[in-house]
């Protein structure tokens, strides 16, 4: 072979080769593109899948916050001044319960409670206490002396309880329960002299008091009479046994006498034919001789 074609030949191969690499280079570009590409793409489905599971989240969110709560409140424990009441929550309960308790809170009535009771008394003092709820120093209390046909004299208690002695007229007071400066209840009392007092407690008394008496007088009475018969039969003691003697001997004497009339009375009820035979016949023997 000449150089020249030599030359041409080695030049062809070099080409080829070139080729073949830049092919190779190219193929292997593209398997690399390719794998990023599906990383990619895989990736881009995790963010839409993540995307996905927010839009539900965010959905059930929603719909947890549109639910309608339907709430009723309990009877008041008070019928004025300031008591406490139930909340219930009648829809959106937990564990799907009917019903459920979601706090308890304050009720209010009308401010005035009228005349009340003191929540104890002797024949020397009276107890009064305002209308309050716990705490007691979160309110204020202002207590009057009421006077007829005058001004109130505001006394310097102030606090919830006031204790009063007995004086020889009756007494008024009033007790105003104030929540911020606001009048929320209020409430009157009467203290009684010491003769009204007891006067008051006998007309109180029930009419029970006078039948208990008489029950208890004639269950005196008759114990006093048992007593004084078994004092008299230990005394006679002898007279006693000697009449419970000739009780008993005549009880039994009329015992004999009538098992005697019974004896007789079936002895006569006998009819001929019951008589023996053979005593007949000794009978007539008898006659004969």
């Amino acid at each position: 072979m000449s150089p020249g074609g030599t030359g041409c030949f080695s030049g062809l191969l070099l080409t080829v080769g070139w080729l073949l690499l830049a092919g190779l280079r190219s193929s292997g570009g593209t398997n690399v593109t390719a794998i990023q590409d599906s990383g990619l793409a895989h990736e881009g489905e995790g963010d839409g899948e993540g995307d996905g599971e927010s839009d539900e989240e965010a959905e059930n969110d929603i719909s947890n916050r549109t639910v309608v709560k339907e709430v009723e409140f309990g009877m008041c424990t008070v019928t004025c001044g300031i008591g406490m009441r139930e909340v219930i929550l009648t829809n959106g309960c937990p564990g799907g319960e009917s019903k459920c308790i979601v706090r308890v809170e304050e009720c209010h009535g009308p401010v005035d409670c009228g005349w009340g009771k003191p929540i104890s008394e002797s024949l020397e003092s009276v107890r009064l206490a305002c209308i309050h709820v716990s705490p007691v120093n979160r309110f204020k209390y202002m207590w009057k002396l009421l006077r007829p046909d005058q001004q109130a004299i505001v006394l310097a208690n102030d606090s919830a309880i006031l204790e009063v002695r007995r004086e020889v007229r009756p007494l008024a007071f009033e007790c105003d329960t104030l929540d911020s400066n606001e009048l929320v209840a209020t409430i009157k009392f009467t203290v009684y002299t010491i003769s009204e007092l007891q006067v008051r407690r006998s007309r109180s008394q029930p009419d029970t008091d006078a039948v208990l008496v008489f029950v208890l007088t004639i269950g005196v009475v008759v114990c006093v009479f048992v007593i004084f018969v078994l004092i008299f039969i230990i005394v006679n003691w002898a007279a006693v046994k000697a009449f419970w003697g000739a009780r008993a001997s005549t009880t039994e004497i009329h015992s004999e006498l009538s098992s005697v009339r019974y004896k007789d009375s079936t002895s006569l009820d006998q009819t001929p034919t019951e008589i023996p035979v053979n005593d007949e016949e000794d009978a007539l023997s008898e006659w004969n001789e």
